[in-house]
């Protein structure tokens, strides 16, 4: 890496972790004709781009097939490639333990992989979401401790992954790209890695300051979600709409911004991110109130949601018990194939713990694949949609509305559905089938 403002194009760039953030970022710098360098512990992942194929359903097979033709795009599992590469960005998870504290595991063991293939002029970024200081005491005193000089032999910087999977208008690099370096020679040469790439690189003044900023983004969606999910457990009570609530405080022009309630927190972000703040902040004597407070109400709503279709199932004479329950949507939010973080999960175990069957339609899942924390329904398939196979469900419970449902069969063959996303809200249905929960 140079030390002047600009990457140069010889530059081969080195992608750790090659899931939903680390895979487009690979695609990214192979399309601006860097080469790039993907790697991956799981040999399906570099077996598949080597092959010119996708594994992200919104990530189309021709990204891939080109940038393979052009000769840009290699992937690979063998970590003592990493020389060859004069900029490192690391992108694997940072989930949380069973205590709801950090695990930094993979962090550290992909640290750990590649600093024995570091070398002098090499640039390395984490972008995993993570607690403040994580940059400088796992990745800084690693590299240290193998005899570089971080700000002189390599460079570290902090830069958050932004990633919003499904989402039409923004792709990984028209996002602005936060970037924070150890030392101003760090900083220097982490806006030159990123702004080959990215429309706009926002500098700030530390790793720190970059890691919180990541945390603060997702800490503000879940707090205020779990406001409405509060409030819709309220409005449900007083026989109010929330939806409605907030279709009517929308049209304010200042000083309002709608979130809204739903089954509980899906994803890789918001569900796990503030955990490492009020985690972090507890080493300083701070307690995260409003954090916690927030996190305590969002995992509780699939409970609500099963209360809330154990009531419905009660008015039409049946018990949980025995019944047979449909959950449609598996993936966490609309129009995606990931599942990771979702909470009809918790719903699909708490249903079959009361003694119901269940099953789940989601054509962007039509199976389930291994997660960390539901080994159990792994291999498990989607339902085929058809009028006999919903009519034979007691119930259908959405958990995430996919433009790809056809509501109105839905509407035409379900007794009951209980809507926790207010799906059905423009559609025609029988009086009291739909539920809101």
């Amino acid at each position: 890496m140079s030390s002047n403002h600009k990457l140069s194009k010889d530059a081969v760039i080195g992608v750790v972790g090659l899931g939903y953030v680390g895979l487009p970022l690979l695609l990214a710098y192979a399309r601006a004709g860097y080469r790039a360098v993907g790697f991956d512990i799981d040999p399906a992942k570099p077996e598949a781009l080597l092959d010119g194929r996708t594994y992200i359903k919104h990530i189309p097979d021709e990204q891939v097939s080109a940038a393979k033709a052009a000769g840009t795009l290699d992937a690979t599992t063998d970590f003592s490639r990493v020389g060859e590469c004069d900029a490192l960005i690391l992108c694997v998870p940072t989930p949380l333990d069973e205590h709801f504290e950090p695990d930094l595991s993979y962090v550290i063991r992909t640290i750990e992989a590649i600093v024995p293939g570091l070398r002098a002029g090499q640039v390395v970024s984490l972008e995993s979401t993570t607690y403040p200081g994580t940059t400088d005491e796992e990745l800084v005193t690693r590299i240290e401790a193998a005899g570089f000089k971080v700000g002189v032999d390599v460079h570290v910087v902090y830069s958050p992954e932004r990633e919003d999977p499904g989402n039409p208008d923004y792709a990984a690099t028209n996002i602005p790209k936060v970037v924070g370096g150890v030392t101003p020679a760090c900083l220097e040469a982490g806006v030159a890695l990123y702004a080959a790439v990215f429309d706009e690189v926002v500098p700030v003044s530390s790793c720190k300051v970059a890691e919180l900023t990541k945390l603060l983004e997702n800490i503000y969606r879940a707090v205020n979600i779990g406001l409405v999910n509060e409030l819709k457990v309220a409005a449900d009570r007083m026989g109010i709409d929330i939806w409605e609530v907030i279709r009517a405080a929308s049209t304010k022009p200042f000083g309002f911004k709608p979130f809204y309630p739903g089954p509980g927190l899906g994803g890789h972000c918001i569900p796990i991110d503030p955990f490492y703040l009020t985690w972090k902040a507890r080493e300083y004597g701070v307690h995260t109130r409003f954090i916690e407070l927030a996190g305590e109400i969002n995992r509780g709503m699939p409970d609500y949601v099963i209360h809330r279709t154990m009531e419905a199932l009660n008015t039409r004479g049946k018990a949980v018990k025995g019944s047979r329950i449909l959950l449609m949507g598996l993936a966490y939010k609309p129009d995606v194939d990931d599942m990771r973080e979702s909470p009809t999960f918790h719903l699909l175990d708490g249903f079959k713990n009361l003694g119901a069957e269940v099953a789940y339609f989601d054509p962007h899942v039509p199976v389930v694949g291994p997660t960390r924390e539901h080994m159990d329904w792994a291999g498990v398939e989607s339902i085929e949609w058809s009028e006999a196979t919903v009519r034979a469900f007691d119930c259908v419970v959405i958990a995430t509305h996919h433009r790809a449902f056809k509501l109105d069969e839905l509407a035409a063959w379900s007794d009951l559905i209980v809507d926790t996303r207010n799906a059905m809200a423009a559609v025609t249905t029988a009086e009291d089938r739909v539920v809101k929960a």
